[in-house]
């Protein structure tokens, strides 16, 4: 079994748990608030703001053009296409996408990203990748089964979030993934513990993430 389908296997609870939470299978049935959709897009947008800079990060410790090439274009993605669900669910809460841009971290969202840069800068070339993995494996999972088990069509409010991440550019994880399982074959014990351990701490920050939304998380503490 390769390095990246055993990480899949030991992490299979946590996707399990993410599909079955509140927010997600609000998304599956069209039943979601506007305050979670707009604290989600909030959180999300700053978010992504950071695995940019993490995709960076393990750029500059790529050795070819072609592991370069790789990087570059999922720092494109993010910014020239991830923005289209955030627009779907804008217009569902009935709010400018431009309005909810440049609001400070949730404490989730906030050790999240911490987490992404904290590995990506100080880990190996193989950790900046199993650190940015959860996040388009977990999305693409949930949207798959959305896709199977509900059936959406163009009238459900979520269409265009469900169907754009249900039917990402699997060639690109894919290579991410391959990457990752090479690198892990010249990984001593030690580096594949560290990717095995970011990676499943990425997929229950992505299981947190949803939950911030859920529940509006924000610090305890108010000025």
């Amino acid at each position: 079994m390769s390095f990246g389908k055993a990480l899949r296997k030991e992490a299979d609870y946590i996707f399990e748990a993410t599909y079955n939470h509140p927010f997600v299978q609000g998304i599956a049935k069209g039943e979601v608030e506007p305050e979670q959709l707009m604290h989600y897009v909030k959180q999300d947008f700053e978010y992504l703001n950071g695995m940019i800079k993490a995709r960076a990060l393990g750029l500059a410790k790529c050795t070819n053009r072609e592991d370069t090439a790789l990087f570059s274009s999922g720092i494109e993605f993010i910014l020239n296409s991830e923005t289209h669900p955030h627009h779907n669910f804008c217009e569902v809460a009935g709010v400018d996408y431009e309005d909810l841009q440049g609001f400070p971290l949730a404490p989730t969202a906030q050790q999240y990203v911490d987490h992404m840069l904290t590995v990506a800068h100080e880990g190996t070339l193989a950790e900046s990748i199993a650190v940015t993995l959860p996040c388009p494996w977990i999305y693409l999972d949930i949207c798959q089964r959305m896709i199977k088990e509900y059936a959406p069509e163009e009238n459900h409010p979520f269409y265009e979030w469900i169907s754009f991440y249900g039917a990402q550019e699997m060639p690109r994880m894919n290579a991410f993934i391959k990457l990752m399982d090479q690198l892990a074959e010249n990984a001593n014990e030690e580096e594949k513990a560290r990717m095995k351990k970011h990676f499943i701490q990425g997929c229950q920050l992505e299981y947190k993430f949803f939950d911030m939304a859920y529940t509006l998380e924000d610090w305890p503490v108010q000025k």
